[in-house]
C-alpha cells in the first residue's frame, strides 16, 4: 500500500509560533541605540534554513545603516552542494542587502569561512563612510541573528583565533541564552576590534505555520513552548513531504508512516523508553510508551545531523533554481 501523506501541515494552536518574550523587545532597541557605536553587523544564521526566519525589522533597521556581512552556521548540516543555491537564491531574494556571505562551522576552529570574517569587516569598515565613528581608532562588530544560531559560539571561537583566549561568552543548545546586549569582547588587538554579543530576536509575528516549525525544529524556539511532540510530527512531515524514509529504521518501524503516534509508540518501545501513569479506576501505576522521550530522540537525530544533511527550505531553493 503506497503511503498516504499530508499536503499540508497543520498546527492545532497557531499560537504557539508567537513567542517574542520581554527580553527580545528590549534587545532590538538596545541594538537600535548603539548601532552609532557600532562600524559593521554580522549576521549569523542557521544555514538550514537560509530563507526562513530571517527577521526583515532588523534589516531594514540595522542592515541598512552600516556594512554587514552574513554568516551561514552549520554547514556540516546540508550538503556541500547545496550552499551555491543558498547563496544564489539569497542574492535574489527581494529586498535583500548586499553583503557578503560565508558558510561556517563554529566547533571548527580551522573553518575556511571562520578565518574570512574579520579580514572582510576589516575591509568594508575601512572603505565606509564612518561618519561619528572617523576618530575611533578600534573597529566594534555587532553580532545579530535569531535565537541559537551560534552567535555566542562565533563570538568565542574568533576570540580563540585572534586572541587565543577562552569563551567569553555563555553559549546553550536552547534558545534564549543571551537576553541583553552585553559590554564589548575584545577579539582582536591590531587593529582592536570588539564584538557585541546580543539576543536572538525572532519576528513579532511568525508569518505562516511551515516557517515557525522550521524555526522550532532548528532549536529557534525552546522546545517546550511549541511542544516536542508538535515539532517531531513537523519533521515527520518534512521527511515524508521529501521521500526521505531514514527515519524509519532508527524510530524502529517496518514501513514508512505519516502518523507521528504510531512513530512514536514504535521509537518510545525501541529506545525502552516509559512512564509510569496512576489510574484513576485502582490507583494503580501503569507503565506506558514515553512519546515525549521518544520525540526528544528524534529531533535530536535531525539537529545532530543523524538524518542526513538536510536543508529545510529545499523547495524554496529549488523554485528560484528553475526561474
Amino acid at each position: 500500500m503506497a503511503l498516504q501523506i499530508r499536503q499540508k501541515f497543520q498546527i492545532f494552536n497557531k499560537e504557539l509560533l508567537h513567542w517574542y518574550p520581554g527580553h527580545m523587545a528590549k534587545g532590538t532597541k538596545q541594538m537600535q541605540q548603539k548601532l552609532k557605536n557600532v562600524d559593521c553587523i554580522v549576521e549569523v544564521h542557521d544555514c538550514r534554513i537560509p530563507l526562513s526566519g530571517r527577521n526583515n525589522e532588523l534589516h531594514y533597521s540595522l542592515l541598512s545603516a552600516k556594512p554587514s556581512i552574513l554568516v551561514l552556521n552549520k554547514k556540516d548540516l546540508v550538503t556541500t552542494e547545496t550552499r551555491p543555491l543558498i547563496t544564489k537564491a539569497l542574492r535574489e531574494y527581494p529586498d535583500m542587502p548586499s553583503q557578503p556571505i560565508y558558510f561556517t562551522n563554529c566547533k571548527d576552529q580551522k573553518c575556511s569561512g571562520i578565518k574570512k570574517i574579520i579580514p572582510k569587516a576589516i575591509e568594508l569598515i575601512e572603505n565606509s563612510e564612518r561618519y561619528n565613528r572617523l576618530g575611533a581608532k578600534e573597529h566594534t562588530i555587532m553580532i545579530i541573528g535569531v535565537p541559537n544560531c551560534g552567535k555566542s559560539s562565533l563570538i568565542n571561537v574568533l576570540r580563540n583565533r585572534h586572541l587565543n583566549k577562552k569563551a567569553a561568552t555563555r553559549v546553550g543548545a536552547v534558545a534564549g541564552v543571551t537576553r541583553s546586549v552585553l559590554t564589548r569582547i575584545k577579539i582582536c588587538e591590531d587593529p582592536q576590534i570588539y564584538l557585541l554579543d546580543t539576543p536572538g530576536v525572532l519576528m513579532p509575528n511568525v508569518r505562516d505555520i511551515e516557517m515557525g516549525m522550521k524555526l522550532a525544529l532548528c532549536s529557534c524556539f525552546q522546545d517546550h513552548l511549541v511542544g516536542e511532540e508538535n515539532i517531531a510530527d513537523y519533521l515527520l512531515y518534512w521527511l515524508n513531504k521529501n521521500q526521505n524514509y531514514s527515519y524509519v529504521e532508527m524510530m524502529g518501524l517496518s514501513e514508512p508512516t505519516d502518523d507521528i503516534t504510531l512513530c512514536l509508540l514504535s521509537g518510545a518501545k525501541k529506545l525502552g523508553k516509559t512512564i509510569g501513569l496512576r489510574s484513576f479506576v485502582d490507583n494503580t501505576i501503569e507503565q506506558k510508551p514515553n512519546l515525549k522521550a521518544a520525540a526528544s530522540y528524534f529531533l535530536r537525530a535531525f539537529r545532530n545531523g543523524e538524518l542526513g544533511q538536510l536543508c529545510l527550505d529545499n523547495n524554496l531553493l529549488k523554485r528560484n533554481e528553475s526561474r
